[in-house]
């Protein structure tokens, strides 16, 4: 699997660091990304590189340097980890949307579908729309073509495909190594977030034959769960904080689990 750093750490905070407190000393980020073969310098740099998106943000505590994430980008932050770790909200019709300004290839970005012209579509989630744009509800569309085909889900499907082919033999029960494990899950979160934050979540009844999300979905959930204890053990024995080594299970990491076990 080739990793960018900037995204790596993106998962890195949002899996790791986002339910402990939101802070980590820059030394553990530099060998947890060592471990997956990103080097020291272009850690540094993707570190800069999300210092000045407004993702993290630098402080000093004596003579070391810590990050912490950014409260301007929580927001994206919870929205992703609702999407991972929490049950899917289902949608309530659609959202049939007309906005001149909007192109198609960032409506592609926000997971619209292109009906044609300055008019995009959705499954209605209660999703706000921009400033001059004129968004309207619609229970039930009706189309002469499948409404799957506004998308470009064959992309979709094929990063599903590569994650189940990546990481569907993996067994957790024969790592001996806490360390392994904590890898392990980092790299399942980044792969399958690199899709699911792409995917439009279309309804049942909208997929395409053959489509290939619930089954991802579901050895997502079996990893992660199975990876889990031992990866927390790694994190209370390695991961520090501003405060110290970082705790091994928090209310927020609870509730995650907690979470994808009730999905089974």
């Amino acid at each position: 699997m080739r990793l960018r750093a900037a995204a790596f750490i993106v998962t890195l905070y949002g899996d790791v660091v986002l339910p402990r407190g939101g802070i980590l000393w820059t030394g553990t980020l530099i060998d947890l990304c060592a471990k997956v073969g990103i080097n020291e310098s272009l850690v540094r740099t993707a570190v800069s590189r999300l210092v000045a998106a407004a993702q993290l943000d630098g402080a000093r505590v004596g003579r070391r340097s810590f990050y912490r994430l950014n409260p301007s980008a929580e927001a994206d932050f919870r929205q992703a980890e609702d999407l991972l770790y929490r049950p899917d909200r289902p949608a309530r019709g659609w959202q049939i949307i007309h906005d001149p300004a909007l192109k198609p290839e960032d409506a592609r970005r926000q997971r619209m579908g292109h009906l044609g012209g300055s008019v995009f579509i959705r499954p209605d989630r209660g999703q706000t729309t921009r400033a001059g744009a004129l968004a309207f509800h619609a229970e039930v569309m009706v189309a002469a073509q499948p409404l799957s085909e506004f998308w470009d889900l064959s992309v979709l499907r094929d990063g599903y495909g590569r994650f189940i082919d990546l990481f569907g033999a993996v067994d957790p029960s024969g790592m001996d190594d806490d360390g392994e494990a904590l890898m392990m899950r980092l790299l399942l979160v980044h792969a399958y977030r690199m899709v699911l934050l792409r995917d439009p979540r279309l309804p049942e009844g909208h997929l395409p034959e053959g489509w290939n999300g619930a089954q991802a979905r579901a050895l997502f959930r079996r990893l992660y769960l199975a990876l889990t204890p031992a990866a927390q053990r790694h994190v209370a024995a390695t991961c520090e904080g501003v405060d110290g080594l970082l705790p091994a299970e928090t209310e927020a990491t609870a509730q995650r689990a907690n979470a994808l076990l009730a999905q089974g």
